[in-house]
C-alpha cells in the first residue's frame, strides 16, 4: 500500500465505500484502493464496519471517512471536472443528478451524499480566459444555465 503525500479526506455519514465505488466507476483515471474496517467500536459505528476507503477520482487521491452525521459537505469544497464535449458533460451531469443528486446553477450539481461537482466544459473555461467581450458573453450565457450547454457557450463566444 502506497500512501500519497497529499490526500483529500471526504467525510461521509456511513456510505464512503458506496460513494467511492460510484465516483471510480464514473470518471476515467479513477480507481478503488483499500477498504479499512474499524478494529473496534467507534462513535458512529461498530467493530468491522467500513471506517475508511482509499480511492482516486480523475487522478486525485482521496480518502473517504465514515465519521457519522457530525459534519456535512458544503459548496465550499467541490470537484471541478473539465469536459470536452456536450456528450461528456451530459454523461457526468446525468449520472450524478440521476443517482439521487440535485441540479444547481452554472454547471454545479450535488451528488446524493451532498458533495458538490462542477461539470465544466473546456470551451467555457477557454472563453472566460479569453476575456474581453468574448469572456463577458460566455459568462452571461453561463449565468442563465443549470447544466452547461456547449453550443450556447460557443454561440456566445462568437457573439
Amino acid at each position: 500500500m502506497s500512501i500519497p503525500r497529499n490526500t483529500i479526506c471526504l467525510w461521509f455519514d456511513s456510505e464512503a465505500e458506496q460513494a467511492a465505488r460510484f465516483y471510480t466507476g464514473l470518471f476515467p483515471d479513477s480507481a478503488m484502493g483499500d477498504v479499512f474496517r474499524a478494529p473496534a467500536d467507534f462513535p458512529s459505528g461498530k467493530a468491522g464496519d467500513v471506517l475508511t476507503v482509499t480511492f482516486t477520482v480523475a487522478g486525485v487521491p482521496c480518502l473517504g471517512l465514515n465519521g457519522g452525521p457530525v459534519f456535512r459537505h458544503s459548496e465550499a469544497f467541490s470537484f471541478q471536472i473539465a469536459t470536452d464535449t456536450q456528450q461528456e458533460t451530459d454523461r457526468y451531469w446525468d449520472a450524478i443528478v440521476g443517482n439521487g443528486g440535485q441540479e444547481s446553477a452554472c454547471g454545479w450539481c450535488k451528488d446524493r451524499w451532498g458533495l458538490s461537482w462542477q461539470i465544466t466544459p473546456r470551451v467555457l473555461s477557454e472563453a472566460l480566459a479569453a476575456g474581453g467581450d468574448e469572456g463577458r458573453r460566455a459568462f452571461e450565457a453561463m449565468m442563465q444555465m443549470t447544466k452547461i450547454d456547449v453550443a450556447a457557450i460557443e454561440a456566445a463566444r462568437r457573439g
